[in-house]
């Protein structure tokens, strides 16, 4: 795969939508960095999905991105499915990317419009610590970025241990992540701390599903 001309074409797509490396990265869920890195072709292998993700949100073809056709726009609509699968994990854990986890215990279906907003994983909680509003059991729907705004509930991971599920609180000299059960502590993290242990949030979550 000829990175260096995807990253060109992925470049001329965008500038040509008139959208920015942050506002393409927020569209599909990745860092600004990734798109700068996809952009100069520093990425060994671009995912097909987030070749498919690029391609909706810059009304390109797919095909056209990967170099293997010469018709940037397609001269027709391109349908998708009205609903799309995806996997619900047991465990997220630091240093392991998303798609290399093998721990898939369930799936879960999310709408097309849901789908053309990112890229998601579902994670079931293990816990009573965000109850009442997320029980032991529950699946959580989560779209997967590396920041989120204040009050919005996350997935984060802590000191190489498996992800948490928390409310997002940002502080001026760091974050704090709150449980909604209140007989948990909230943890709070200093500036210096997230770098060091390192404290990184992986995912929003979008939506949760609870068991019967």
């Amino acid at each position: 795969m000829d990175n260096i001309g995807i990253g060109k074409r992925i470049e001329q797509a965008r500038e040509l939508r008139e959208l920015t490396m942050d506002e393409l990265a927020n569209r599909i869920g990745v860092a600004k960095s990734t798109i700068q890195r996809y952009e100069k072709g520093k990425i060994n292998t671009i995912k097909i999905p987030v070749i498919d993700a690029m391609a909706r949100e810059l009304s390109v073809n797919p095909s056209w991105i990967i170099g293997k056709s010469d018709v940037m726009e397609l001269p027709y609509k391109v349908h998708y499915s009205t609903a799309h699968t995806i996997r619900v994990l047991g465990r997220v854990a630091a240093g392991i990317p998303i798609d290399s986890i093998e721990e898939t215990i369930d799936q879960e279906e999310i709408s097309d419009e849901l789908y053309r907003t990112g890229t998601f994983f579902g994670l079931r909680i293990k816990g009573d610590s965000m109850a009442p509003r997320i029980q032991d059991g529950d699946t959580v729907i989560v779209r997967a970025q590396d920041d989120a705004e204040s009050d919005q509930i996350v997935i984060a991971l802590i000191n190489g241990h498996d992800g948490v599920c928390k409310k997002l609180k940002k502080l001026d000299n760091g974050l704090m992540l709150v449980s909604l059960n209140p007989s948990y502590e909230p943890m709070v993290f200093t500036k210096g701390e997230i770098d060091v242990m390192p404290v990184k949030i992986i995912g929003r979550v979008v939506e949760v599903r609870g068991k019967l």
